[in-house]
């Protein structure tokens, strides 16, 4: 399946109009979707981040740029009518789990520094973190703790004092 960057280029002045690049509209509609919901956009942004910031900084980063992946995935999926439930299939070759996957090493590469003061491996801290940020609550589509909050409840507990 075409990348929505190369339609791009190809469908500018010169080049054949879009449905001469995509066989009908659900072909269409199938690269709007693997390009919502391919994880590459939300890797680059958690690669970007300075590892030699403090691990509550690092953390509200990633935090950060997966609610904006996330809100990208809903908006897209939102527009064309999908209203949640199974992930559609493989998106360039990932599936949702491989997906998750990449997006979790990328976590677990930002907490690497911090190694020998956390409780648990890199990479199996990262899954905690991934797994609190996407299933936190959420009122009027809005996460119910800033980024911040999420990661100081994450390093600290529930519990004060």
């Amino acid at each position: 399946m075409r990348r929505l960057r190369t339609v791009r280029a190809d469908t500018s002045p010169g080049f054949p109009p879009i449905f001469r690049v995509f066989a009908d509209k659900d072909e269409l509609m199938q690269a709007c979707v693997a390009e919502a919901l391919s994880p590459e956009h939300a890797i680059r942004e958690l690669d970007a981040i300075d590892l030699t910031q403090p691990l509550p900084d690092r953390l509200v980063e990633a935090a950060e740029a997966l609610q904006a992946h996330l809100s990208r995935m809903g908006a897209i999926l939102g527009s064309l009518g999908h209203g949640g439930g199974k992930h559609p299939g493989p998106v360039r070759g990932a599936g949702r789990n491989e997906s998750s996957a990449l997006v979790r090493a990328a976590v677990a590469e930002l907490l690497e520094p911090d190694r020998a003061t956390l409780r648990r491996t890199p990479e199996q801290t990262a899954a905690l973190f991934f797994g609190l940020l996407f299933t936190q609550p959420r009122t009027d589509d809005e996460p119910d703790l800033t980024p911040r909050e999420l990661v100081d409840v994450f390093l600290h507990g529930a519990v004060a004092g």
